[in-house]
């Protein structure tokens, strides 16, 4: 099985030829992008090609994606990411209610095909937000999938139990829709809150044995992605999941 790495985990390690090499050496086959990376893709296209790495998914902004879409699919086609994801909608543009997260949807559908008529794929990636109910009672990743009913799903499971909501009954349900994956641990309270409570894959409290089961058997999910959103040492973080991963398999 291939595993991917979010580059985001190593955005305070570069250079960028340093945390390729390690990832590669540590057994990913894959990296996925964001931002950061964009603005040189020729010379991430050769970091990948000399690593043995490939980008099959990438995060780009919902601003790239209705405003310069030319311009960011041709990042997309130079890496060879045939996967785009969107990633967050700041606080101060989230809609508050229903109809608004439906209106959000409908720019996600649009959007979406857009991406698709151009032969890539589109869908949304969560974090927490979206679990937590508004006040009418909707809770947003509902509506999202619901209402954009055409676009895809990359699961964050660790951003949906940080919300408060169980990731495997969210897996039973939209597995049709789920096609890439972030794996990514919560650690014990009170543990690890220099890094944002996140933990190593496996030495946290998930158990990510059962839910990547889940994740293979029950959804469309072929992409899977090692994050961590802030950690002291990305070589730690990374050899360490990747120990975890293969115990998984």
């Amino acid at each position: 099985m291939k595993y991917s790495f979010q580059l985001y985990s190593a955005r305070n390690f570069t250079p960028w030829e340093e945390v390729f090499k390690s990832i590669s050496e540590l057994g990913y086959q894959q990296v996925e992008g964001y931002g950061g990376v964009y603005e040189t893709p020729d010379k991430i296209r050769a970091l990948l090609d000399s690593n043995n790495l490939e980008m099959p998914s990438g995060h780009f902004s919902l601003d790239s994606l209705e405003n310069d879409l030319d311009a960011t699919v041709k990042v997309a086609n130079t890496l060879g990411c045939k996967n785009i994801f969107c990633p967050h909608v700041a606080e101060e543009q989230r809609p508050d209610n229903e109809a608004g997260w439906q209106s959000f949807a409908n720019r996600l559908t649009e959007v979406g095909k857009k991406i698709t008529d151009k032969g890539l794929r589109f869908g949304w990636h969560n974090h927490d937000f979206e679990f937590v109910a508004c006040s009418d009672g909707s809770v947003p990743m509902r509506v999202i999938l619901e209402s954009a009913a055409e676009i895809d799903w990359e699961i964050d499971v660790a951003w949906a139990a940080r919300a408060g909501s169980d990731p495997a009954s969210w897996i039973k349900e939209f597995g049709a829709r789920i096609t890439a994956a972030h794996i990514k641990d919560i650690a014990a309270e009170g543990e690890c809150s220099d890094e944002d409570g996140w933990a190593d894959v496996g030495f946290g409290t998930m158990d990510w044995k059962s839910l990547l089961g889940q994740l293979q058997n029950d959804t469309r999910a072929s992409i899977f992605i090692a994050e961590h959103d802030n950690p002291n040492d990305h070589n730690r973080f990374a050899s360490r999941t990747m120990q975890s991963l293969k115990t998984y398999a």
